[in-house]
C-alpha cells in the first residue's frame, strides 16, 4: 500500500515539474486545435510575445496559390470578429446583387406611382451619394405614394443601446435618406453649426448645464431633439436621427418639393413590379471594406434580401440563404447575426476567415479584390500602419470593438508569395495601439521571411 502511494506521488511530482518547465501551461493549451503549427521562429514570435500572452489570440496563414497552410495557432478557436464580419456581407453581395444596387421598387396604377425601399442607403448620402432615386421621383408625372414593407428592427441583435448617439450606429431601414444621420459642421466664432438636412435646425437647442459629455452634440434617446454643447474650435460630426415613415415623407417632400402620400402595403395580382437600378456595387463595397462603414454594411444585407423577396427585408433570411447555398465548404460554421460586426454575438474562427479569403480570391479578379480592401500605408483603416514607400504589401479588413482587435486579408512576401491571413485578438486589456503594433511587428517578419 505504501509502495503504491509512493509511486503515485512520484508521478504527480513529475507531471507538475513538466508543466512548470513548459511555462505553467495547462494540458488544454496543447490540444490539437490550440497547438502552434508552422515555422519555429514564427511560433516563438507568437507564443512568447509579452503583449499577446495576456489575451486570447488566434493566427492562421495560408499560401493563396497552393492553398497549403503555412502557420496556425488556435486557428480553430472561436473569436468575436467585429468588423471582420463585413467580409461575409461583401461575399453575400457578390453572390446576390449583380453589378448594381437596387435603388427602389415601384408599380404604376393608372395615374399613381407606388414605391417602396430595397434598403439602398445612397439616397443623398454624404459619402456615397446617389441622386438616381431622387431624380426618378422628381421627374415622374404620376402622383407619388410611399408604402412601407416589413423590415428588420432599427438596431441589430447584441448592439450596444448607448451607442445610438454616434455616427457608427445609425438605424437600419428600408428607405434611408441622408444616411439616417444629421451632419453638423461647426466653425469657431459662430454660434450654431451648419446642418444637413436643414429641416432639423428647429430641433437643435443649447445643452442644459447639467449635461456632462465630451460629445459635440447629444441627441435625446427616444426623440429627434439635439443638444448642442459649447464649443470654441471648428469641428464636423454626425449624429443619427430616429427614423419613421412619417419623417421620411417629410424629408422627401422638403427635398423633392412635391406632394407625396402614403398607403398601406398591399400588392395586387396584376401589379408589374419594377426595380430602379442604382449605383455600381463597387462604389458601396469599397467604402464598406476600406473605412468599415457599419451602416452601409447593414444596408448591404437588406439589399441582398430585396433580391430574395419582394415583400419584406430580412437580414436573417440573407444569412440563412448564403450559409446554406455558398458557405457549406467552410471549415467551421459561422455564428452570424448582423451585417456590420457591431454585435458581440458574431463568432468566427481564424481558419474560417482564411477559407473565405481563399474563396474570394478564387471568385474575384485579384486586382479588383485588392483595390476594394484597405491598403497598408495607403488608404482606409490601414493607412497609418504596414507602410512601405515602395507601395502596399498588405491589404485587409480590420475589426475593432472594446477589448477586440483583428486584422485579416492578404500580404505579399518579399519572395512574391501571396498569403491569406487572419490575426485575431480578443479580451485584451491593453490599449488597442499596443496590440496593433505587436501584430504589425509579427506580420512584417512574415513578409520578410516567408
Amino acid at each position: 500500500m505504501l509502495r503504491r502511494l509512493f509511486l503515485t506521488l512520484l508521478l504527480l511530482s513529475a507531471s507538475l515539474s513538466s508543466a512548470l518547465a513548459d511555462g505553467g501551461r495547462s494540458p488544454a493549451a496543447e490540444t490539437p486545435s490550440r497547438r502552434s503549427k508552422g515555422p519555429r521562429w514564427l511560433r516563438k514570435l507568437v507564443t512568447r510575445s509579452p503583449v499577446l500572452s495576456r489575451h486570447h489570440v488566434g493566427l492562421c496563414i495560408t499560401d493563396v496559390a497552393s492553398g497549403q497552410p503555412v502557420y496556425a495557432y488556435q486557428a480553430g478557436q472561436y473569436f468575436i470578429p467585429a468588423s471582420n464580419m463585413k467580409l461575409f456581407s461583401f461575399y453575400a453581395g457578390l453572390r446576390l446583387l449583380g453589378d448594381s444596387l437596387p435603388s427602389l421598387r415601384y408599380v404604376v396604377r393608372h395615374d399613381s406611382l407606388l414605391f417602396w425601399g430595397t434598403g439602398d442607403p445612397t439616397l443623398l448620402h454624404g459619402d456615397v451619394p446617389s441622386r438616381r432615386a431622387f431624380e426618378f421621383l422628381q421627374r415622374r408625372p404620376e402622383k407619388l405614394f410611399y408604402t412601407t414593407i416589413p423590415c428588420v428592427e432599427p438596431f441589430g441583435p447584441g448592439w450596444n443601446w448607448d451607442d445610438y448617439n454616434y455616427y457608427y450606429q445609425p438605424e437600419r431601414g428600408p428607405f434611408p435618406i441622408y444616411g439616417n444621420v444629421v451632419r453638423f459642421a461647426a466653425k469657431a466664432g459662430e454660434a450654431r453649426p451648419r446642418m444637413v438636412p436643414r429641416s432639423f435646425a428647429a430641433q437643435l437647442e443649447p445643452a442644459p448645464a447639467t449635461l456632462r459629455t465630451d460629445d459635440h452634440v447629444r441627441r435625446a434617446p427616444l426623440e429627434n431633439r439635439f443638444y448642442l454643447l459649447p464649443f470654441t474650435k471648428s469641428w464636423i460630426d454626425e449624429t443619427p436621427f430616429r427614423t419613421s415613415p412619417e419623417l421620411l415623407l417629410s424629408l422627401l417632400r422638403d427635398t423633392l418639393r412635391r406632394p407625396l402620400g402614403m398607403v398601406p402595403w398591399k400588392l395586387r395580382p396584376r401589379d408589374s413590379i419594377r426595380t430602379l437600378a442604382g449605383l455600381p456595387v463597387d462604389s458601396l463595397y469599397r467604402r464598406v471594406l476600406q473605412v468599415s462603414d457599419n451602416f452601409l454594411a447593414e444596408q448591404l444585407l437588406l439589399m441582398c434580401s430585396a433580391r430574395l423577396s419582394r415583400d419584406s427585408l430580412s437580414t436573417e433570411r440573407v444569412i440563412r440563404t448564403v450559409r446554406g447555398r455558398y458557405l457549406k465548404d467552410l471549415p467551421d460554421a459561422p455564428v452570424w447575426v448582423d451585417g456590420s460586426g457591431l454585435s458581440h454575438q458574431n463568432l468566427v474562427t481564424p481558419r474560417m476567415l482564411v477559407a473565405l479569403l481563399l474563396k474570394l480570391h478564387k471568385e474575384v479578379p485579384e486586382q479588383r479584390l485588392l483595390s476594394l480592401l484597405a491598403a497598408g500605408g495607403g488608404h482606409g483603416t490601414l493607412r497609418r500602419v504596414y507602410r512601405d514607400p515602395a507601395g502596399p504589401w498588405l491589404w485587409g479588413k480590420t475589426g475593432t470593438l472594446s477589448h477586440v482587435h483583428n486584422v485579416c486579408g492578404y500580404l505579399r512576401s518579399r519572395k512574391g508569395r501571396l498569403l491569406a491571413f487572419s490575426f485575431m485578438n480578443n479580451n485584451h486589456t491593453l490599449e488597442t495601439g499596443e496590440v496593433r503594433k505587436e501584430m504589425e511587428r509579427i506580420l512584417t517578419q512574415v513578409r520578410e521571411r516567408l
